[in-house]
């Protein structure tokens, strides 16, 4: 098991927004990007935050991401925009579409942003908590770069899709995030890193076996689609909507530049408008309170809404600090020292 070490919340984010600023980014752009990669690092989605800060400065420094880049409307027809991101920083983009969405919601009750040509929006969770905690209902989800197998095949033609529901839930929110397949790349990176395994099944090894070997996973491009046929189903509508809604590139095109410049949909939902909004609130609460009543396979199991052990991980990385492989921060200090 590698080497980890505990960051506080506040060192992380200084350390970050001090490196983006030697890229050039200005102090708005390197604050909200440096907040949002120790958000997700906080809540313990480190594969797409402290992880993946390196590959995002390595983007920048090859010209794939376009630091000065800002979104810009290509068409809007009431509740529907399209936007082409221009290849510019993919959180950034992808947090502006979302918030765009709930402004066009305000007006009419929904509001559907489709973003064409994004760089990589890191963890898409994010994008609905931030929706969620203002009030609003949320789906949003991305096209990839080709990592997954189409079902009954074996070269990799799909991508793993992630998406993102969300709804607000109390003081915070009931978010679901998840890729189309068992897990995610990142998440698969994260523990070859760690040199641990996989807790279940998770893809093919070189030999066609289902193996937990996240390395074998990594190396044979033979990911586990969530559901078998049905998440590989999945996977291939959300590429085409998210392709045809936002005018950008498809999965194949995006594989073929060897690029991460995705198609993304944001859509908010403003429940204030709703008939039934008085006693939205008392439903999610009863929702919430049969499923905690569920059965247990045994008395160590816990039973958790989506985004509920997000909340304790919060909790515990903010009051002890976030663990990060200590090679990982490494590298993360040697951009600070540049």
């Amino acid at each position: 098991m590698a080497d980890t070490i505990l960051i506080s919340a506040d060192e992380m984010k200084q350390t970050l927004f001090n490196i983006l600023l030697k890229y050039d980014f200005n102090k708005e752009k390197a604050l909200t990007l440096a907040e949002i990669f120790t958000s997700n690092s906080v809540d313990g989605v480190y594969s797409h935050g402290v992880n993946r800060f390196g590959r995002f400065v390595e983007y920048i420094k090859d010209g794939h991401i376009k630091i000065e880049a800002e979104p810009i409307l290509v068409q809007a027809r009431q509740a529907i925009e399209q936007w082409d991101g221009q290849f510019g920083p993919g959180p950034l983009n992808a947090l502006h579409a979302t918030h765009r969405s709930m402004e066009i919601a305000q007006k009419f009750g929904l509001g559907c942003v489709a973003l064409a040509h994004n760089n990589h929006w890191m963890r898409g969770g994010y994008y609905g908590w931030e929706a969620a905690k203002a009030g609003y209902a949320f789906i949003g989800w991305t096209n990839t770069i080709g990592n997954m197998p189409a079902w009954n095949a074996i070269d990799r033609r799909l991508g793993n899709n992630p998406l993102v529901m969300a709804v607000p839930y109390q003081d915070e929110a009931i978010v679901l995030d998840m890729a189309m397949s068992q897990f995610s790349f990142g998440k698969m990176e994260m523990l070859a890193m760690k040199h641990e395994q996989l807790p279940v099944a998770g893809g093919y090894d070189d030999g066609g076996n289902l193996t937990t070997d996240p390395e074998a996973i990594i190396q044979s491009g033979r990911f586990l689609p969530i559901g078998y046929w049905k998440g590989a189903g999945l996977s291939f509508v959300l590429d085409v909507l998210a392709t045809i809604l936002s005018a950008g590139m498809a999965t194949h095109e995006i594989s073929n530049a060897k690029l991460e410049w995705a198609s993304q949909v944001f859509i908010a939902i403003n429940l204030s408008q709703s008939k039934n909004y008085s006693a939205i609130g008392k439903t999610i609460e009863a929702i919430v309170k049969d499923y905690h009543q569920s059965t247990k396979v045994s008395a160590d199991k816990s039973i958790s809404y989506p985004g509920e052990g997000v909340l304790a991980t919060r909790k515990k990385n903010l009051e002890n600090g976030i663990p990060v492989v200590k090679k990982v921060w490494d590298e993360i200090i040697k951009l600070a020292e540049a």
